[in-house]
């Protein structure tokens, strides 16, 4: 691991921040870090409103698409809801789905088969909206760069409403409406919506021009929730707002189908990484073993009942995916190790009968192992097809668009993306990729990085800089979990090891002579033996609670341990 430290903000703004909230200054250095310098930014950060949500209307081409369905519904035509078929795609078909189908009935939905049909607009399902007489799709979370789709359902007389949030190329498709906010010429002031995010800001738009008020559409913001949390987009802005309110109700009035995946968890409180780790991942299943209609089934129904039918096949389905990803993943790292005569700055794997649904997941878990931008192809008809998962900070979307010749198509973000090849293209496009990155990557990336936002002592931590903390909640990418740096603690001699197989470490650590914080460090059992004798070692850590008979006691959780060497 290699550990940084963020830089540390001027003095003079540590104090000033300081001195206007009447905080310490490491809390002030942990909101100057992210770009809080006012008491304004602080209020809006610590106390996130609904009323600090931006007019959807400033979206481009909003205008347009709520003219569009409203025309569609006073003529009474048949509405396709079209998505993609992971978590942002099935959020956002339930979400826009169930929200017009609250005073409008011809509403249908469509999510593409996986392994039929791929990623994204398929013509199978405009032929669909053909042969049933639907007039309108509007796309979600897909549909930026589907321009020969979007004409081919032009000569059907098939208008699309475009949600997309993924980077758009050169060409927009020929769409009644384009809502994006990554397009260049939309100066929606917040562009870094999720897809079902972009479809809330429809919902809003239309709850607008229906009298309709932001409380009126809370009830929605358990599935924008989900999304924010499994798409991986910032939580910052809007996103952090929308989050917020939807754990709110995720913890208080969630839809039937969330209720009924969580209603056996002992956690009376779920956080945004209870979302990402155990609602997502059941959400995701459905797409990736069965079919996306699985979750959209799920998320849009209203008898807890029948919720709790679905979510029991969607359990199965997850239990599934779960043992597919360990073999996938063990036949995987056995190709790595059979390979590796050269050093190389990637990871590219191909077996034809991998199941395309896990190599998403697969592509994380070699990167766990082997921390190197990582690419996962399986067979997939007549072509292969691969998922791409890349390191901290290293853009692999633009390392594809350099490596495109090869492709037949390809599409997603900085960290995560997918693609399609030829079978015949598949070694120059490795060794191309490969290419690519060896002459753009910074070596460093290829270390795992654990940066702390700050070094401090140990008696800093208290109660009250604890609950302080708290309120940083929801934790996202550009808005994580503080880490810290503590230098010379030492082990009051109660280290051990816990767990099945012993691979757990648990101290009692201080630092000179303050008060000492019980240490939990998942997985770093093999860094035991430099704690003990009272050597005095670094930490990097968060700070955590710990519930034990009904007690509640503040600890730390280890991120990594070093010799200290001053």
């Amino acid at each position: 691991m290699r550990w940084t430290i963020k830089p540390k903000p001027h003095q003079a703004k540590i104090k000033e921040l300081s001195q206007a909230l009447q905080v310490d200054e490491n809390i002030a250095i942990l909101l100057l870090q992210r770009g809080i310098e006012t008491f304004e930014q602080a209020r809006q950060f610590f106390r996130p409103s609904l009323s600090d949500l931006h007019d959807p209307y400033l979206m481009k081409d909003m205008d347009k698409a709520v003219t569009r369905i409203e025309a569609a519904i006073a003529s009474n035509e048949n509405i396709l809801i079209f998505g993609d078929y992971d978590v942002d795609g099935t959020t956002a078909v339930s979400l826009v789905s169930s929200y017009l189908k609250s005073y409008y009935p011809h509403i249908d939905t469509y999510i593409p088969d996986r392994y039929d049909e791929g990623y994204g607009i398929s013509y199978k399902g405009i032929d669909y909206a053909d042969d049933n007489g639907i007039s309108l799709i509007i796309a979600l979370d897909c549909g930026i760069k589907s321009i020969d789709h979007v004409a081919y359902a032009k000569a059907k007389n098939i208008d699309f409403i475009i949600c997309d949030h993924h980077r758009p190329g050169d060409i927009l498709p020929d769409a009644t409406a384009v809502l994006d906010p990554k397009r260049t010429d939309c100066s929606y002031p917040y562009d870094e919506l999720c897809g079902c995010g972009v479809g809330f800001k429809l919902i809003q738009a239309l709850g607008q021009n229906r009298n309709q008020t932001i409380d009126d559409l809370i009830p929605y913001l358990d599935l924008v929730a989900t999304a924010i949390a499994a798409d991986i987009v910032p939580m910052t802005g809007e996103n952090r707002i929308l989050a917020k309110f939807g754990l709110e109700v995720i913890n208080s009035a969630p839809r039937p189908g969330i209720k009924a995946m969580v209603q056996n968890l002992k956690k009376k409180v779920l956080t945004i990484t209870d979302v990402v780790f155990i609602i997502a991942p059941r959400i995701n299943a459905a797409g990736r073993i069965k079919h996306g209609n699985y979750a959209v089934e799920l998320l849009s129904e209203f008898d807890l009942e029948q919720a709790t039918a679905f979510a029991s096949q969607i359990e199965i389905f997850n239990a599934d995916r779960k043992d597919l990803d360990k073999q996938i993943t063990q036949e995987a790292l056995l190709q790595i190790e059979e390979n590796a005569e050269e050093a190389k700055f990637t990871t590219v794997v191909y077996q034809e009968d991998w199941h395309k649904g896990v190599i998403g997941i697969v592509a994380s878990r070699l990167i766990e192992t082997h921390y190197r931008p990582t690419i996962v192809f399986t067979k997939s008809g007549d072509k292969l097809a691969a998922s791409a998962r890349s390191v901290k900070d290293f853009d692999i979307y633009n390392a594809l668009e350099a490596s495109a010749e090869h492709l037949e198509q390809f599409g997603g973000h900085m960290y995560a993306a997918g693609m399609t090849l030829k079978e015949e293209n598949y070694s120059a496009f490795k060794d191309k990729f490969e290419e690519v990155v060896r002459e753009t990557i910074n070596p460093d990336l290829l270390t795992p990085e654990i940066s702390a936002d700050l070094e401090m002592e140990l008696n800093g931590i208290d109660p009250k800089f604890f609950r302080i903390l708290k309120q940083f909640e929801p934790f996202g990418p550009q808005n994580m979990t503080p880490v810290f740096l503590s230098r010379q603690v030492y082990d009051t001699g109660y280290g051990k090891t816990l767990g099945k197989d012993e691979e757990h470490l648990r101290l009692f650590v201080k630092q000179g002579d303050g008060d000492g914080f019980a240490a939990i460090g998942f997985g770093l059992a093999p860094k035991k033996m430099l704690t003990g004798n009272q050597k005095t070692f670094d930490i990097v850590y968060s700070v955590d609670e710990n519930e034990w008979n009904n007690t509640i006691s503040l600890q730390l959780k280890l991120r990594d341990i070093k010799e200290n060497h001053e």
